[in-house]
C-alpha cells in the first residue's frame, strides 16, 4: 500500500514539475497600437498550468466571466500581479472591470474547448456593450479550438 501512495505522489511531482507558468500583460495600448488589451489575449495552456496576470499601468485587474463547469473563478486586485492555477479544461473568459466597455476581455483555452458554445453565444452580447474595440472579441473566438 505504502509503495502505491509513493508512485502516486511520485507521479503528482512529475506532474507539477512539468506544469508551465505563463504570464499575461493588462496593458493601455499594445505594440500595434490596440487601446486596453491583454497580451497575449487568447492563451492555449494545458491542465494544471498557470497564469500570471501583470498589470504595466495603474487602474488594471483580471477577473473571471465565464469558466467551465466546475472551475473555480478568478480574481486579482487592483493594480497588483496574480497567479492562478488552471485545473479544469474548457475556456476561460475574463475581463479587465474598470474596461469592459472598451472590450478588455481575453481568452485561456486549456486543453479542449469543452464548452466553446457556452462561449460564443456570449460573445454577441458582450461585443454589444462595448463602446470601443467592437469586432474584438469575434476575432479572439476565432482562435479558439
Amino acid at each position: 500500500m505504502k509503495f502505491i501512495v509513493k508512485i502516486g505522489l511520485l507521479g503528482l511531482l512529475m506532474l507539477s514539475l512539468e506544469a508551465k507558468n505563463y504570464e499575461v500583460k493588462m496593458l493601455d495600448i499594445d505594440a500595434k497600437n490596440q487601446a486596453m488589451v491583454f497580451e497575449p489575449a487568447v492563451l492555449h495552456i494545458e491542465v494544471g498550468d498557470s497564469v500570471t496576470f501583470v498589470p504595466t499601468h495603474k487602474s488594471h485587474w483580471a477577473k473571471s466571466v465565464i469558466v467551465p463547469e466546475g472551475a473555480t473563478k478568478f480574481e486579482s486586485k487592483l493594480d497588483e500581479k496574480a497567479t492562478f492555477k488552471f485545473e479544469k479544461e474548457g475556456v476561460y473568459l475574463y475581463e479587465c472591470p474598470p474596461h469592459r466597455m472598451m472590450n478588455m476581455l481575453g481568452f485561456i483555452q486549456v486543453g479542449k474547448a469543452q464548452n466553446l458554445d457556452k462561449i460564443k453565444n456570449a460573445v454577441p452580447k458582450l461585443e454589444k456593450r462595448a463602446m470601443m474595440n467592437q469586432g474584438r472579441l469575434e476575432s479572439y473566438v476565432k482562435e479558439l479550438k
